[in-house]
Protein backbone atom coordinates (compact mmCIF):
# COMPACT_ATOMS: atom_id res chain seq x y z
CA UNK A 1 0.00 0.00 0.00
CA UNK A 2 1.25 3.50 -0.88
CA UNK A 3 1.83 5.66 2.21
CA UNK A 4 1.60 9.46 2.04
CA UNK A 5 2.74 11.80 4.82
CA UNK A 6 1.26 15.32 4.90
CA UNK A 7 1.95 18.32 7.14
CA UNK A 8 2.20 22.12 7.16
CA UNK A 9 4.75 24.54 8.59
CA UNK A 10 5.19 28.15 7.61
CA UNK A 11 4.67 31.85 7.89
CA UNK A 12 5.59 34.96 5.88
CA UNK A 13 8.33 36.82 7.72
CA UNK A 14 8.58 40.59 7.51
CA UNK A 15 12.04 41.46 8.81
CA UNK A 16 10.90 45.04 9.46
CA UNK A 17 7.87 44.08 11.58
CA UNK A 18 7.96 45.08 15.27
CA UNK A 19 6.12 41.86 16.21
CA UNK A 20 8.13 38.67 16.83
CA UNK A 21 6.50 35.39 15.82
CA UNK A 22 6.15 33.18 18.88
CA UNK A 23 4.07 30.12 19.63
CA UNK A 24 1.05 32.28 20.52
CA UNK A 25 0.82 33.56 16.97
CA UNK A 26 0.79 30.00 15.62
CA UNK A 27 -1.85 29.01 18.15
CA UNK A 28 -4.10 31.94 17.24
CA UNK A 29 -3.69 31.40 13.47
CA UNK A 30 -3.49 27.62 12.93
CA UNK A 31 -1.99 24.88 15.04
CA UNK A 32 -3.67 21.53 14.36
CA UNK A 33 -2.22 18.34 15.79
CA UNK A 34 -5.04 15.82 15.33
CA UNK A 35 -5.19 15.71 11.54
CA UNK A 36 -8.66 17.32 11.47
CA UNK A 37 -7.68 20.04 9.05
CA UNK A 38 -10.10 22.98 8.84
CA UNK A 39 -11.34 25.14 5.95
CA UNK A 40 -8.66 27.81 6.32
CA UNK A 41 -6.42 28.62 3.37
CA UNK A 42 -3.38 27.20 5.17
CA UNK A 43 -4.98 23.77 5.73
CA UNK A 44 -6.75 23.56 2.37
CA UNK A 45 -3.93 21.73 0.50
CA UNK A 46 -3.73 19.11 3.26
CA UNK A 47 -7.45 18.44 2.96
CA UNK A 48 -7.14 18.10 -0.82
CA UNK A 49 -4.19 15.70 -0.58
CA UNK A 50 -5.78 13.57 2.12
CA UNK A 51 -9.05 13.22 0.23
CA UNK A 52 -7.33 12.36 -3.06
CA UNK A 53 -5.00 9.83 -1.45
CA UNK A 54 -7.75 8.02 0.41
CA UNK A 55 -9.81 7.84 -2.78
CA UNK A 56 -6.89 5.91 -4.34
CA UNK A 57 -6.69 3.56 -1.39
CA UNK A 58 -3.47 5.06 -0.05
CA UNK A 59 -2.61 5.22 3.63
CA UNK A 60 -2.42 8.82 4.88
CA UNK A 61 -0.20 9.73 7.83
CA UNK A 62 -1.03 13.21 9.12
CA UNK A 63 1.44 15.54 10.76
CA UNK A 64 1.04 18.82 12.59
CA UNK A 65 -0.29 21.79 10.64
CA UNK A 66 1.30 25.00 11.94
CA UNK A 67 0.96 28.40 10.31
CA UNK A 68 1.30 31.92 11.75
CA UNK A 69 -0.10 35.25 10.62
CA UNK A 70 2.81 37.20 9.07
CA UNK A 71 4.99 39.14 11.49
CA UNK A 72 8.70 39.28 12.37
CA UNK A 73 11.19 36.43 12.74
CA UNK A 74 9.94 33.20 14.27
CA UNK A 75 11.88 32.67 17.47
CA UNK A 76 14.48 29.92 17.25
CA UNK A 77 13.00 27.69 20.01
CA UNK A 78 9.53 27.85 18.42
CA UNK A 79 10.77 27.02 14.92
CA UNK A 80 12.99 24.18 16.08
CA UNK A 81 10.22 22.77 18.29
CA UNK A 82 7.61 22.75 15.50
CA UNK A 83 10.12 21.45 12.94
CA UNK A 84 11.26 18.64 15.21
CA UNK A 85 7.66 17.78 16.13
CA UNK A 86 6.80 17.18 12.48
CA UNK A 87 10.07 15.39 11.80
CA UNK A 88 9.32 13.07 14.71
CA UNK A 89 5.88 12.33 13.26
CA UNK A 90 7.49 11.57 9.91
CA UNK A 91 9.96 9.16 11.50
CA UNK A 92 7.08 7.38 13.21
CA UNK A 93 5.26 7.04 9.88
CA UNK A 94 8.24 5.55 8.04
CA UNK A 95 8.51 3.95 5.58
CA UNK A 96 6.61 6.38 3.38
CA UNK A 97 6.37 6.61 -0.40
CA UNK A 98 5.74 10.33 -0.62
CA UNK A 99 5.71 13.49 1.49
CA UNK A 100 3.51 16.48 0.61
CA UNK A 101 4.01 19.68 2.60
CA UNK A 102 2.15 22.95 2.62
CA UNK A 103 4.74 25.65 3.29
CA UNK A 104 4.81 29.36 2.64
CA UNK A 105 8.38 29.75 1.51
CA UNK A 106 9.20 33.12 3.09
CA UNK A 107 9.71 31.97 6.67
CA UNK A 108 12.75 33.32 8.51
CA UNK A 109 13.61 32.16 12.01
CA UNK A 110 16.34 33.35 14.35
CA UNK A 111 19.47 31.66 13.02
CA UNK A 112 17.63 30.27 9.95
CA UNK A 113 17.46 32.70 7.00
CA UNK A 114 15.72 29.97 4.96
CA UNK A 115 13.73 28.13 7.63
CA UNK A 116 11.56 26.11 5.25
CA UNK A 117 14.61 25.17 3.21
CA UNK A 118 16.15 23.86 6.41
CA UNK A 119 12.94 21.95 7.14
CA UNK A 120 12.89 20.37 3.68
CA UNK A 121 16.56 19.38 4.00
CA UNK A 122 15.78 17.57 7.26
CA UNK A 123 12.82 15.81 5.62
CA UNK A 124 15.07 14.66 2.76
CA UNK A 125 17.64 13.36 5.23
CA UNK A 126 14.97 11.21 6.91
CA UNK A 127 13.27 9.75 3.82
CA UNK A 128 16.34 9.33 1.61
CA UNK A 129 17.03 10.34 -1.99
CA UNK A 130 14.34 8.25 -3.75
CA UNK A 131 11.16 9.26 -1.87
CA UNK A 132 9.01 11.90 -3.57
CA UNK A 133 8.89 15.20 -1.64
CA UNK A 134 6.47 17.83 -2.90
CA UNK A 135 5.83 21.25 -1.39
CA UNK A 136 3.22 23.88 -2.21
CA UNK A 137 4.51 27.44 -1.85
CA UNK A 138 2.99 30.91 -1.81
CA UNK A 139 4.11 32.97 -4.81
CA UNK A 140 5.75 35.37 -2.34
CA UNK A 141 8.22 32.64 -1.38
CA UNK A 142 11.99 32.86 -1.40
CA UNK A 143 12.81 30.29 -4.09
CA UNK A 144 16.16 29.18 -2.67
CA UNK A 145 18.72 26.68 -3.89
CA UNK A 146 18.25 24.65 -0.69
CA UNK A 147 14.53 24.27 -1.28
CA UNK A 148 15.11 23.19 -4.88
CA UNK A 149 17.82 20.68 -4.01
CA UNK A 150 15.79 19.16 -1.16
CA UNK A 151 12.42 18.71 -2.88
CA UNK A 152 11.32 16.60 -5.84
CA UNK A 153 8.79 19.21 -6.97
CA UNK A 154 7.92 22.70 -5.76
CA UNK A 155 4.50 24.00 -6.76
CA UNK A 156 3.87 27.77 -6.52
CA UNK A 157 0.58 29.65 -6.63
CA UNK A 158 0.16 31.42 -9.96
CA UNK A 159 -2.42 33.98 -8.87
CA UNK A 160 -2.21 37.12 -6.74
CA UNK A 161 -4.72 37.30 -5.07
CA UNK A 162 -4.27 33.62 -4.19
CA UNK A 163 -7.48 32.17 -5.60
CA UNK A 164 -5.75 29.01 -6.89
CA UNK A 165 -4.54 27.35 -3.68
CA UNK A 166 -6.74 24.28 -4.15
CA UNK A 167 -5.95 24.07 -7.88
CA UNK A 168 -2.20 24.04 -7.22
CA UNK A 169 -2.69 21.38 -4.54
CA UNK A 170 -4.51 19.21 -7.08
CA UNK A 171 -1.73 19.79 -9.62
CA UNK A 172 0.99 18.82 -7.16
CA UNK A 173 -0.88 15.66 -6.17
CA UNK A 174 -1.25 14.67 -9.82
CA UNK A 175 2.50 15.03 -10.38
CA UNK A 176 3.22 13.03 -7.24
CA UNK A 177 0.84 10.25 -8.31
CA UNK A 178 2.32 10.00 -11.79
CA UNK A 179 5.86 10.11 -10.41
CA UNK A 180 5.16 7.27 -7.98
CA UNK A 181 3.69 5.26 -10.85
CA UNK A 182 6.91 5.70 -12.83
CA UNK A 183 5.17 7.67 -15.60
CA UNK A 184 7.25 10.84 -15.17
CA UNK A 185 10.62 11.90 -13.70
CA UNK A 186 10.40 15.53 -12.53
CA UNK A 187 13.45 17.80 -12.64
CA UNK A 188 13.51 21.49 -11.67
CA UNK A 189 15.33 24.62 -12.86
CA UNK A 190 15.13 28.22 -11.62
CA UNK A 191 16.27 31.57 -13.00
CA UNK A 192 17.09 34.67 -10.94
CA UNK A 193 15.40 37.78 -12.37
CA UNK A 194 17.18 40.04 -9.84
CA UNK A 195 14.04 42.03 -9.15
CA UNK A 196 12.00 43.21 -6.17
CA UNK A 197 8.38 44.26 -6.26
CA UNK A 198 4.69 43.52 -5.90
CA UNK A 199 3.00 42.28 -9.07
CA UNK A 200 -0.79 41.75 -9.09
CA UNK A 201 -1.91 39.12 -11.58
CA UNK A 202 -5.28 40.79 -12.16
CA UNK A 203 -3.94 43.40 -14.62
CA UNK A 204 -2.06 43.23 -17.89
CA UNK A 205 0.62 42.41 -18.79
CA UNK A 206 1.03 40.12 -15.77
CA UNK A 207 -2.39 38.59 -16.45
CA UNK A 208 -1.24 37.49 -19.88
CA UNK A 209 2.07 36.21 -18.53
CA UNK A 210 0.27 33.96 -16.03
CA UNK A 211 -1.97 32.64 -18.79
CA UNK A 212 1.10 31.84 -20.91
CA UNK A 213 2.65 29.95 -18.01
CA UNK A 214 -0.47 27.79 -17.84
CA UNK A 215 -0.44 27.25 -21.62
CA UNK A 216 3.21 26.16 -21.52
CA UNK A 217 2.27 23.35 -19.15
CA UNK A 218 0.53 21.73 -22.09
CA UNK A 219 3.85 21.57 -23.98
CA UNK A 220 5.50 18.19 -24.35
CA UNK A 221 7.81 17.43 -21.46
CA UNK A 222 6.80 20.43 -19.32
CA UNK A 223 5.08 19.49 -16.07
CA UNK A 224 4.78 22.84 -14.26
CA UNK A 225 5.67 26.49 -14.76
CA UNK A 226 5.71 29.04 -11.93
CA UNK A 227 6.91 32.51 -11.03
CA UNK A 228 8.06 33.18 -7.47
CA UNK A 229 7.41 36.88 -6.93
CA UNK A 230 9.46 36.79 -3.73
CA UNK A 231 8.72 38.68 -0.50
CA UNK A 232 10.63 41.98 -0.58
CA UNK A 233 10.29 42.59 3.17
CA UNK A 234 12.26 39.46 4.04
CA UNK A 235 15.87 40.39 4.78
CA UNK A 236 17.40 37.15 3.55
CA UNK A 237 20.18 36.60 0.97
CA UNK A 238 18.03 34.92 -1.72
CA UNK A 239 15.15 37.42 -1.73
CA UNK A 240 13.72 38.36 -5.15
CA UNK A 241 11.84 37.19 -8.23
CA UNK A 242 12.66 33.82 -9.79
CA UNK A 243 11.07 31.68 -12.48
CA UNK A 244 10.65 27.94 -11.92
CA UNK A 245 10.12 25.19 -14.48
CA UNK A 246 9.53 21.49 -13.77
CA UNK A 247 10.24 19.24 -16.75
CA UNK A 248 9.94 15.51 -17.31
CA UNK A 249 13.51 14.26 -17.11
CA UNK A 250 15.05 17.01 -19.29
CA UNK A 251 17.00 19.50 -17.18
CA UNK A 252 18.21 21.31 -20.31
CA UNK A 253 14.65 22.01 -21.41
CA UNK A 254 13.70 23.18 -17.90
CA UNK A 255 16.72 25.49 -17.67
CA UNK A 256 16.16 27.05 -21.09
CA UNK A 257 12.48 27.77 -20.45
CA UNK A 258 13.12 29.13 -16.93
CA UNK A 259 15.70 31.54 -18.36
CA UNK A 260 13.44 32.61 -21.23
CA UNK A 261 10.54 33.33 -18.88
CA UNK A 262 12.80 35.08 -16.40
CA UNK A 263 14.14 37.41 -19.08
CA UNK A 264 10.59 38.15 -20.20
CA UNK A 265 9.60 39.14 -16.66
CA UNK A 266 12.65 41.41 -16.51
CA UNK A 267 11.62 43.10 -19.75
CA UNK A 268 8.14 43.74 -18.29
CA UNK A 269 9.33 45.05 -14.92
CA UNK A 270 7.98 48.58 -15.30
CA UNK A 271 4.64 47.51 -16.79
CA UNK A 272 3.86 44.85 -14.16
CA UNK A 273 4.59 47.13 -11.20
CA UNK A 274 1.35 48.90 -10.18
CA UNK A 275 1.21 52.65 -9.60
CA UNK A 276 0.94 53.57 -5.94
CA UNK A 277 -0.78 56.84 -5.08
CA UNK A 278 0.40 59.16 -2.34
CA UNK A 279 -2.08 59.99 0.43
CA UNK A 280 -2.68 63.42 -1.11
CA UNK A 281 -3.32 61.90 -4.55
CA UNK A 282 -5.70 59.32 -3.09
CA UNK A 283 -7.58 62.00 -1.15
CA UNK A 284 -8.06 64.04 -4.30
CA UNK A 285 -9.46 61.02 -6.11
CA UNK A 286 -11.96 60.37 -3.32
CA UNK A 287 -13.11 63.98 -3.19
CA UNK A 288 -13.61 64.06 -6.98
CA UNK A 289 -15.47 60.74 -7.11
CA UNK A 290 -19.18 61.06 -7.96
CA UNK A 291 -20.07 57.54 -9.08
CA UNK A 292 -22.72 55.27 -7.63
CA UNK A 293 -20.17 52.60 -6.73
CA UNK A 294 -17.40 53.21 -4.19
CA UNK A 295 -13.75 53.61 -4.92
CA UNK A 296 -11.74 50.85 -3.25
CA UNK A 297 -8.33 51.88 -1.93
CA UNK A 298 -5.69 49.48 -0.62
CA UNK A 299 -3.68 50.71 2.37
CA UNK A 300 -0.82 48.54 1.17
CA UNK A 301 1.84 49.39 3.76
CA UNK A 302 -0.37 48.46 6.72
CA UNK A 303 -1.40 45.02 5.51
CA UNK A 304 -1.24 42.41 8.33
CA UNK A 305 -0.87 39.85 5.54
CA UNK A 306 2.69 41.10 4.94
CA UNK A 307 3.54 41.45 8.62
CA UNK A 308 2.27 44.97 9.38
CA UNK A 309 0.36 45.68 12.56
CA UNK A 310 -2.92 46.66 10.92
CA UNK A 311 -3.08 49.62 13.31
CA UNK A 312 -1.36 52.33 11.26
CA UNK A 313 -3.02 55.74 11.27
CA UNK A 314 -1.19 57.55 8.47
CA UNK A 315 -3.87 57.24 5.79
CA UNK A 316 -6.85 57.92 8.09
CA UNK A 317 -5.14 60.95 9.63
CA UNK A 318 -4.16 62.25 6.20
CA UNK A 319 -7.73 62.01 4.90
CA UNK A 320 -9.18 63.71 8.00
CA UNK A 321 -6.62 66.53 7.84
CA UNK A 322 -7.54 67.04 4.17
CA UNK A 323 -11.27 67.17 5.06
CA UNK A 324 -12.12 64.02 3.12
CA UNK A 325 -15.47 62.54 4.07
CA UNK A 326 -17.63 59.62 3.02
CA UNK A 327 -15.00 56.91 3.47
CA UNK A 328 -14.82 53.80 5.62
CA UNK A 329 -11.76 51.83 6.75
CA UNK A 330 -11.52 48.14 7.72
CA UNK A 331 -10.19 46.13 9.45
CA UNK A 332 -8.19 48.21 11.94
CA UNK A 333 -6.58 46.08 14.64
CA UNK A 334 -7.12 47.57 18.11
CA UNK A 335 -8.07 45.02 20.80
CA UNK A 336 -8.19 47.64 23.57
CA UNK A 337 -10.53 49.99 21.70
CA UNK A 338 -12.66 47.02 20.64
CA UNK A 339 -13.05 45.98 24.28
CA UNK A 340 -14.05 49.52 25.24
CA UNK A 341 -16.65 49.69 22.45
CA UNK A 342 -18.19 46.37 23.51
CA UNK A 343 -18.34 47.58 27.10
CA UNK A 344 -20.07 50.80 26.08
CA UNK A 345 -22.58 49.24 23.66
CA UNK A 346 -24.25 50.35 20.44
CA UNK A 347 -25.27 54.01 20.48
CA UNK A 348 -22.62 55.14 22.95
CA UNK A 349 -20.53 58.23 22.19
CA UNK A 350 -16.92 57.86 23.32
CA UNK A 351 -13.67 59.76 23.23
CA UNK A 352 -11.51 57.04 21.71
CA UNK A 353 -7.76 56.63 21.15
CA UNK A 354 -7.37 54.45 18.06
CA UNK A 355 -4.39 52.70 16.46
CA UNK A 356 -0.75 53.70 16.45
CA UNK A 357 0.17 51.26 19.19
CA UNK A 358 3.02 49.18 17.68
CA UNK A 359 5.62 51.89 17.27
CA UNK A 360 6.78 54.39 14.63
CA UNK A 361 5.70 52.20 11.69
CA UNK A 362 2.11 52.50 12.93
CA UNK A 363 2.09 56.28 13.27
CA UNK A 364 0.65 58.14 16.26
CA UNK A 365 -2.75 57.29 17.80
CA UNK A 366 -5.91 59.04 16.65
CA UNK A 367 -7.89 60.82 19.36
CA UNK A 368 -11.46 61.05 18.07
CA UNK A 369 -14.99 61.33 19.41
CA UNK A 370 -16.74 58.24 18.07
CA UNK A 371 -20.26 56.83 18.03
CA UNK A 372 -20.58 53.04 18.33
CA UNK A 373 -22.78 52.10 15.37
CA UNK A 374 -22.50 48.30 15.45
CA UNK A 375 -20.93 45.34 17.23
CA UNK A 376 -20.40 41.76 16.06
CA UNK A 377 -18.46 38.67 17.09
CA UNK A 378 -17.82 35.24 15.65
CA UNK A 379 -17.89 36.59 12.08
CA UNK A 380 -15.79 35.45 9.14
CA UNK A 381 -14.82 36.72 5.68
CA UNK A 382 -14.29 34.73 2.51
CA UNK A 383 -10.82 34.22 1.04
CA UNK A 384 -11.02 32.21 -2.17
CA UNK A 385 -12.41 28.80 -1.23
CA UNK A 386 -11.52 29.32 2.43
CA UNK A 387 -12.88 31.35 5.34
CA UNK A 388 -10.93 33.69 7.62
CA UNK A 389 -11.99 34.85 11.10
CA UNK A 390 -12.61 38.49 11.92
CA UNK A 391 -12.82 38.24 15.71
CA UNK A 392 -14.87 40.77 17.65
CA UNK A 393 -15.70 43.82 15.55
CA UNK A 394 -16.88 47.35 16.32
CA UNK A 395 -18.19 49.84 13.76
CA UNK A 396 -17.29 53.35 14.89
CA UNK A 397 -18.42 56.61 13.28
CA UNK A 398 -16.51 59.85 13.71
CA UNK A 399 -18.94 62.13 15.56
CA UNK A 400 -18.14 65.13 13.35
CA UNK A 401 -18.67 64.78 9.60
CA UNK A 402 -17.28 66.48 6.52
CA UNK A 403 -20.40 68.13 5.13
CA UNK A 404 -22.90 65.27 5.21
CA UNK A 405 -20.26 62.63 4.51
CA UNK A 406 -19.74 60.35 7.52
CA UNK A 407 -16.39 58.72 8.25
CA UNK A 408 -16.54 55.14 9.55
CA UNK A 409 -13.79 52.99 11.05
CA UNK A 410 -14.21 49.25 11.68
CA UNK A 411 -11.92 47.97 14.43
CA UNK A 412 -11.42 44.40 15.63
CA UNK A 413 -9.41 42.29 18.05
CA UNK A 414 -8.17 39.67 15.55
CA UNK A 415 -5.26 40.89 13.44
CA UNK A 416 -6.05 40.15 9.80
CA UNK A 417 -6.20 41.84 6.42
CA UNK A 418 -9.39 42.59 4.51
CA UNK A 419 -10.23 39.84 2.03
CA UNK A 420 -13.84 40.63 1.14
CA UNK A 421 -16.60 43.21 1.76
CA UNK A 422 -17.57 41.00 4.71
CA UNK A 423 -15.01 42.96 6.72
CA UNK A 424 -17.48 45.86 6.51
CA UNK A 425 -20.89 44.21 6.21
CA UNK A 426 -20.35 41.64 9.00
CA UNK A 427 -20.72 44.43 11.54
CA UNK A 428 -23.66 46.07 9.76
CA UNK A 429 -21.93 48.68 7.58
CA UNK A 430 -23.19 48.63 3.98
CA UNK A 431 -20.09 48.95 1.74
CA UNK A 432 -22.18 50.31 -1.14
CA UNK A 433 -23.24 53.30 0.98
CA UNK A 434 -19.75 54.83 1.05
CA UNK A 435 -17.93 57.06 -1.41
CA UNK A 436 -14.73 55.10 -0.77
CA UNK A 437 -13.65 51.95 1.05
CA UNK A 438 -10.13 51.75 2.46
CA UNK A 439 -8.97 48.15 2.97
CA UNK A 440 -5.97 47.11 5.05
CA UNK A 441 -4.58 44.81 2.35
CA UNK A 442 -2.22 44.77 -0.62
CA UNK A 443 -3.94 42.60 -3.24
CA UNK A 444 -5.92 39.72 -1.68
CA UNK A 445 -8.94 42.01 -1.37
CA UNK A 446 -9.12 42.39 -5.15
CA UNK A 447 -11.06 39.25 -6.11
CA UNK A 448 -14.11 40.08 -4.00
CA UNK A 449 -13.93 43.88 -3.87
CA UNK A 450 -13.43 44.50 -7.61
CA UNK A 451 -17.05 43.57 -8.50
CA UNK A 452 -18.42 46.31 -6.20
CA UNK A 453 -15.77 48.93 -7.01
CA UNK A 454 -15.94 51.85 -9.39
CA UNK A 455 -12.15 51.57 -9.47
CA UNK A 456 -9.43 49.86 -7.43
CA UNK A 457 -6.54 52.08 -6.33
CA UNK A 458 -3.30 51.28 -4.49
CA UNK A 459 -2.03 53.75 -1.89
CA UNK A 460 1.54 53.88 -0.62
CA UNK A 461 1.24 55.34 2.86
CA UNK A 462 4.16 54.94 5.27
CA UNK A 463 4.33 51.75 7.33
CA UNK A 464 5.88 48.35 7.89
CA UNK A 465 5.15 47.25 4.32
CA UNK A 466 6.65 50.25 2.54
CA UNK A 467 6.43 49.98 -1.24
CA UNK A 468 9.65 51.96 -1.67
CA UNK A 469 11.86 48.97 -2.48
CA UNK A 470 14.95 51.13 -2.87
CA UNK A 471 14.62 52.36 0.72
CA UNK A 472 14.35 48.96 2.47
CA UNK A 473 17.13 48.72 5.04
CA UNK A 474 18.52 45.28 4.29
CA UNK A 475 21.43 43.88 6.29
CA UNK A 476 21.70 40.44 4.69
CA UNK A 477 21.05 41.15 0.99
CA UNK A 478 24.18 41.76 -1.06
CA UNK A 479 23.01 40.85 -4.59
CA UNK A 480 22.21 43.78 -6.87
CA UNK A 481 18.42 43.96 -7.31
CA UNK A 482 16.13 46.22 -9.31
CA UNK A 483 14.88 48.87 -8.51
CA UNK A 484 17.65 49.36 -5.95
CA UNK A 485 20.07 49.03 -8.87
CA UNK A 486 19.03 50.22 -12.34
CA UNK A 487 20.60 47.24 -14.14
CA UNK A 488 21.61 44.42 -11.77
CA UNK A 489 22.49 42.23 -14.77
CA UNK A 490 25.21 44.56 -16.03
CA UNK A 491 28.51 42.76 -16.49
CA UNK A 492 27.10 39.47 -15.24
CA UNK A 493 25.16 36.56 -16.66
CA UNK A 494 21.83 35.97 -14.95
CA UNK A 495 21.85 33.07 -12.54
CA UNK A 496 20.30 29.78 -13.52
CA UNK A 497 20.29 26.86 -11.10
Amino acid sequence: MTTLFIACLGTETNSFSPMPTGIGLYESTMLIRDGQYDASAFALPLAVWGENARALGWKVATGTAAFAMPAGNTTRPVYESLRDEILGQLKSAMPVDAVLLNLHGAMIADGYPDAEGDFLAHVREIVGPEVFIGAELDLHCHLTALKVSSASVLMIYKEYPHVDIAARAEELFSIAERSLAGKIRPVMAIHDCRMLGVFPTTAEPMRGFVDRMSALERSEGILSVSLAHGFPWGDTPEVGVRSLVVADGDIGKATALAESLGREVWSLRNEITPRFLSIDEAAARVVAHKGSMPLVLADTADNPGIGAGGDATFLIRGFLELNVGGFAVSPCWDPTATEIAFGAGVGATLDMRLGGKLGPASGTPLDLRMVVKGLAEGKHQLFGDAVAPLGRMAWLRVASTVGEQAVDIVINDYRTQGFSPDCFSAVGLDPASKRALVVKSTQHFHARFAPIAAEVLYVAAPGTGSMDMAALTYKNVTRPLWPRVANPHAGKSAESV
